[in-house]
C-alpha cells in the first residue's frame, strides 16, 4: 500500500509520509527513565497522540504499559466512583487482552468498589509486575471537570509522594496524560464542609518543555521520502522553507498542505501550488479552523488581544498567567515571539483571522463596498494601481459621513475588505507580520503569475514617509521585485502635498505611491 500525508487520528510511519521526531522522543524519553510524572497538553491536532503511539513502540520492551482513552466514555462511567472504577478495569483489560496480567484485574473487575481498593490493586498489580508500568492516558481533556476523576489523580499523587519514602514499585513508574487542558493547575476539593480547601491533583507534575512543531529541516526529510516515490522534480528544501514559513512547523498544518498539494493540486510542488493548499485550508472547512473562529465567539479578551495584535499594531508582552494569553497559547493560536512579545502562531491562522475580522467588519456596514472586478483584471493581470487609484478615491468619499476614529483604526482592515473580492478565487494574499511592530503592513498579493508588495501605513510626515518609500522598496528587492506599491492614510487637517498617486523611483524599485486624505469634513 502506498504512504500517504494523514490528516485524520494517528500517524503510522509505516503508513504515512512523516517528519521524523526521534529528538522529540528522546527528550519525552528522559521524563520516563526519570520516572516523572507530566501532561502533554498541546492544541488540536498538535500530534500528541501520534507522540504516544511512537513512544509506546519505542520502549514496549522497555516498560509494560497501560495506554487508554477517555474519549468515549458514558456518562454512566463518571456517575459514582465504583462505575468509574470498573470502567478504568475495563480499559485495563483491553489493553492487556494478549498480557498474563489479564487474569489479575479480571479478578479485580468486581472487587474494586472505591478508589482505595484501586489503589491496593494498582499497588500489587506494580510490585509484581518484572517491569516498570507506564500509563498513559489521552484525550484526559473529557474528563477533567469531573470530581471523581480529580479524585483519582490525587490518589495517583499521594501514592506517587509515598513512592519515596515506601516501596518506589508499589505505584505506577510514569503516568502522561494527553489533552489541550493542562490538568496540573486542576483544583481537587478535599473536604465537604462549609470550609472549602483546594489542593492541586496533579501538582507533581513536571513541566512538559519538548518543543513538537516541525521544523524545515523535518519537514524536507519527509518531502525526500515522498521525492523519491514520486520522482516530481521538486526541489524539497525550497517547498519545506516555504510550507514551515506558512505554517511555522503546526503538525496538522504541515501535513494539510501537503496531502492538498498531493490530492487536491495534481502534485503542484511549487510555491504557486503551497499557496494554493493554503488558500484552500483558509476557504473552506475544517475542525482546526472551525476551533479558531469557535474560540473568538466564546473568550471576548482572546479576540480583542488578536484583533488588536494584526489591526491595531498593538504589542502585549508574553505573559502566561494573563487569562487572555494563557488560553491562546494553549490553543496555540498565539506563541512567544523572539522579543517577548504574543506573535500568531502562523500565517495561515494569521488570513483566516484577517478573514474573520473582515467578514465581521462587512456585517456591521460602515462602509460598503461595491466592486466591480471585471474592471481590474484585464489579460488574466491584476492592475494594482488602478485598484490603489479605486479605493483611495472611494475611502475618501466615504470619509465625509464616516466616523473618523472609526477610518484611522479601521482603514488597513477596508483595504482588505476593498481588496478580497477582485483577487478572490485566483489571487491570494498574506501579510507579512514582522513588520506591524513598525506601524506598518506589508501585503504580499499573487495573481496570474505576478507578485505585489504593498506597504500600508499611517501619514507621520515627510521623513517617516521616505523612510517607507525605502521599505517598500528593499522588501521589493529582497523577493526580486522590479515594482512595490505604498499606501499612506493621512488623518491631517489640510491635504499634503501629493494629491493623486504617482510612480517614484526608489533603490531601482518602481514605488507607486497613494496618499489618501481620510480626514472626515
Amino acid at each position: 500500500m502506498a504512504k500517504e500525508f494523514n490528516t485524520t487520528g494517528s500517524c503510522n510511519p509505516e503508513c504515512h509520509y512523516m517528519v521524523n521526531v526521534d529528538d522529540k522522543l528522546a527528550k519525552i524519553r528522559e521524563l520516563v527513565d526519570n520516572g516523572k510524572y507530566f501532561t502533554i497538553n498541546r492544541a488540536r491536532q498538535f500530534g500528541k497522540t501520534t507522540t504516544m503511539d511512537l513512544l509506546y513502540k519505542k520502549l514496549k520492551n522497555v516498560y509494560k504499559f497501560i495506554y487508554i482513552s477517555f474519549e468515549c466514555d458514558s456518562v454512566e462511567t463518571w456517575q459514582t466512583t465504583e462505575s468509574f472504577c470498573s470502567s478504568l478495569i475495563g480499559k485495563f483489560l483491553e489493553e492487556l487482552t494478549q498480557s498474563e496480567d489479564y487474569d489479575y484485574w479480571k479478578s479485580c473487575k468486581d472487587a474494586v468498589k472505591s478508589l482505595e481498593d484501586l489503589s491496593s490493586a494498582i499497588s500489587r498489580f506494580c510490585e509484581k509486575s518484572e517491569l516498570p508500568v507506564i500509563v498513559m492516558i489521552d484525550e484526559v481533556d473529557k474528563s477533567q471537570d469531573n470530581q471523581i476523576f480529580l479524585c483519582f489523580l490525587g490518589m495517583l499523587r499521594n501514592k506517587y509522594l509515598k513512592r519515596t519514602r515506601e516501596n518506589s514499585h508499589s505505584t505506577f513508574h510514569s503516568v502522561i496524560l494527553a489533552g489541550v487542558y493542562d490538568v496540573k493547575n486542576l483544583k481537587l476539593k478535599i473536604r465537604s464542609d462549609e470550609e472549602k480547601k483546594y489542593n492541586s491533583p496533579w501538582n507533581i507534575a513536571v513541566r512538559f518543555n519538548v518543543d513538537m512543531t516541525l521544523g524545515a529541516e523535518g519537514i524536507k526529510g519527509m518531502l525526500d521520502e515522498y521525492e523519491s516515490d514520486y520522482h516530481t522534480g521538486m526541489d524539497t528544501k525550497i517547498i519545506a522553507d516555504e510550507i514551515y514559513r506558512m505554517t511555522s512547523g503546526y503538525p496538522f498544518l504541515v501535513s494539510f498542505v501537503c496531502s492538498l498539494i498531493h490530492e487536491e493540486f495534481c502534485g503542484d510542488w511549487s510555491d504557486d501550488g503551497v499557496k494554493k493548499a493554503i488558500k484552500w485550508i483558509v476557504v473552506n472547512n475544517s475542525t482546526l479552523m472551525d476551533d479558531l473562529s469557535k474560540n473568538l465567539e466564546n473568550n471576548s479578551e482572546l479576540k480583542r488581544m488578536l484583533e488588536g495584535i494584526l489591526l491595531h499594531d498593538k504589542e502585549y508582552l508574553f505573559e502566561p498567567d494573563v487569562p487572555a494569553i494563557r488560553l491562546g497559547n494553549m490553543f496555540s493560536f498565539i506563541k512567544n515571539d523572539e522579543t517577548g512579545h504574543v506573535a500568531i502562531h502562523n500565517l495561515i491562522f494569521e488570513q483566516k483571522l484577517y478573514n474573520y475580522f473582515m467578514a465581521e467588519q462587512s456585517l456591521k456596514e460602515e462602509i460598503s463596498f461595491s466592486t466591480n472586478r471585471s474592471i481590474f483584471v484585464s489579460g488574466g493581470k491584476l492592475n494594482m494601481p488602478l485598484v490603489i487609484e479605486r479605493f483611495k478615491d472611494l475611502l475618501e468619499s466615504e470619509s465625509r459621513s464616516s466616523d473618523e476614529e472609526f477610518l484611522e483604526k479601521q482603514g488597513r482592515l477596508l483595504f482588505l475588505c476593498f481588496l478580497k473580492p477582485i483577487i478572490n478565487g485566483t489571487g491570494f494574499y498574506y501579510v507579512e507580520p514582522q513588520t506591524r511592530n513598525d506601524g506598518r503592513m506589508d501585503i504580499v498579493v499573487t495573481y496570474g503569475g505576478e507578485e505585489f508588495i504593498i506597504e500600508l501605513k499611517i501619514w507621520r510626515g515627510m521623513k517617516y514617509e521616505a523612510r517607507g518609500e525605502v521599505q517598500v522598496s528593499e522588501y521589493a528587492n529582497t523577493r526580486g521585485l522590479k515594482k512595490a506599491y505604498l499606501i499612506t492614510f493621512s488623518f491631517l487637517k489640510e491635504k499634503v502635498v501629493q494629491v493623486e498617486p504617482e510612480w517614484k523611483i526608489v533603490n531601482g524599485v518602481d514605488v507607486y505611491e497613494g496618499i489618501i486624505w481620510a480626514k472626515r469634513k
